[in-house]
């Protein structure tokens, strides 16, 4: 095999394919990327048998052919090569030698047959959607997706379509997010639970652009994205996700709008005098046309006044701070609304329309603070 690439397509092509590749592995054909030269294109492809990627380099082909390169070496080598094209020739004896400019390297490689290719994976059905509507719905609940294995469904989101609405679902116990975007099309329903590992990496790849659309298919097991010139294929966690709608209450006791930009910035302040691992709540106590926000650690104690618009009765409630940060930083709205219930009732955020709520529980606190 003999192909001629430019160093930043091989730097891109390598970068997008080593997020599937493992960090430990009993098998250690994994730890490679499979360069495939046997049609007319460039393929590169890493495959952890959860998550795999596949994506096309351009470059020119001299000799077909196919070999597994070990990733972590390769991909120092091609970052460290000067910007210019560069050659890579594999002989009989696995041998692959990349030759940029003065700088060659010889290293030894594996036979591509015994590498795993991509599940092939019938697209029973599909969807379409922009990049950027994809990338953000992902940032926008990826946070509150459980980290622990203990519940393997809390470590995935729930992708659920009907209709022309995709509804995308994470929760860690502690808090949900809920996300809406509108298709351009009409779906049949159909709900499937992708690992947070699957989208974190899907996201990365994301140049994010408005004109330029990802396909994702759904099988039994699978999910596959397509966009650019890249395939990621992921398995499915099994189970049936939490039936969350029956938390979902539309009622309330009082309803607060109130600045997000001043609210954001003000916990983010108070969360200065919390050490890391430190649980010490924000307390909130919302009065008529104001929020008191206080909280107290061993560091010193902070509290601040915001103006805001209030309906219903006064409430004092405590929040883990991170919970509301993680939430406020993905909106964009310039005024944010909060329903809450009581003190141990779950506040929602949410906007008139539910195209966003994050649900987030209250903590108890000692009242004398």
């Amino acid at each position: 095999m003999k192909i001629i690439c430019s160093k930043s397509n091989l730097v891109k092509g390598v970068s997008i394919v080593s997020k599937a590749v493992p960090s430990k592995t009993t098998m250690p054909i994994l730890e490679c990327i499979l360069i495939d030269a046997t049609t007319d294109i460039i393929k590169f492809t890493a495959n952890d048998m959860e998550l795999g990627i596949e994506t096309i380099v351009e470059g020119e082909i001299i000799n077909k052919g196919v070999i597994a390169i070990d990733a972590r070496i390769f991909s120092e080598i091609v970052r460290k090569l000067p910007d210019n094209e560069v050659v890579i020739e594999v002989d009989q004896n696995l041998q692959t030698t990349i030759t940029c400019e003065k700088s060659k390297f010889n290293i030894s490689s594996k036979s591509g047959d015994e590498f795993s290719y991509l599940p092939y994976v019938e697209k029973k059905e599909t969807i379409s959607l922009s990049q950027f509507t994809l990338k953000e719905i992902i940032r926008q609940t990826i946070f509150s997706i459980a980290d622990n294995e203990s519940n393997k469904l809390m470590t995935g989101e729930l992708f659920q379509i009907e209709g022309n609405m995709l509804r995308v679902v994470s929760l860690d116990g502690h808090r949900i997010s809920i996300r809406k975007a509108e298709l351009k099309e009409n779906y049949g329903p159909r709900k499937v639970v992708v690992p947070g590992k699957t989208l974190m990496e899907v996201s990365k790849i994301l140049s994010g652009e408005v004109d330029k659309e990802v396909i994702i298919s759904f099988t039994n097991n699978h999910i596959v994205f397509e966009f650019d010139n890249t395939v990621v294929v992921s398995r499915l966690i099994e189970g049936e996700y939490f039936r969350i709608d029956q938390m979902l209450s539309s009622d309330y006791e009082t309803k607060v709008k109130i600045n997000k930009r001043e609210l954001l910035n003000c916990i983010d302040r108070a969360t200065l005098l919390v050490k890391e691992g430190d649980k010490k709540p924000i307390i909130i106590n919302i009065l008529d046309d104001v929020m008191e926000l206080k909280i107290k650690s061993q560091i010193g104690s902070m509290d601040e006044d915001i103006i805001i618009s209030k309906e219903g009765k006064d409430l004092l409630i405590g929040f883990n701070p991170k919970f509301l940060i993680d939430a406020l930083r993905v909106i964009d709205d310039e005024e944010v609304t909060l329903y809450l219930m009581n003190p141990k009732a779950p506040c929602f955020i949410k906007d008139d329309k539910e195209m966003y709520v994050y649900l987030i529980l209250p903590v108890n606190f000692n009242a004398g603070v």
